[in-house]
């Protein structure tokens, strides 16, 4: 099996319909890179990452970031690995 996008959603704060950030993750085939594209509900915050996709340093590093932004706050490791092994489809 071969994945080659995939969409998060940040945690939905109460009283609200929607969450205030989206991650798309994706790597082209052939690619040495994987990209993180950060969008906001209100689009002020939309910025665009790529981590080398054969480091496990730069990857786990954008699996806390992942998990920082989506869940709103700093997380425990379980939290953050959850992220990585969304993280580990993409890389070499």
């Amino acid at each position: 099996m071969t994945i080659f996008e995939i969409k998060l959603a940040g945690h939905i704060k109460k009283g609200q319909m929607t969450p205030d950030c989206f991650a798309t993750v994706h790597r082209v085939p052939g690619s040495d890179t994987i990209t993180v594209k950060f969008t906001t509900a209100d689009g002020t915050g939309d910025r665009e990452h790529q981590v080398k996709a054969d480091n496990f340093c730069d990857v786990f590093s954008m699996a806390e970031y992942l998990q920082y932004h989506l869940d709103g706050c700093h997380g425990t490791n379980s939290m953050v690995h959850e992220y990585y092994r969304i993280l580990e489809y993409f890389m070499d």
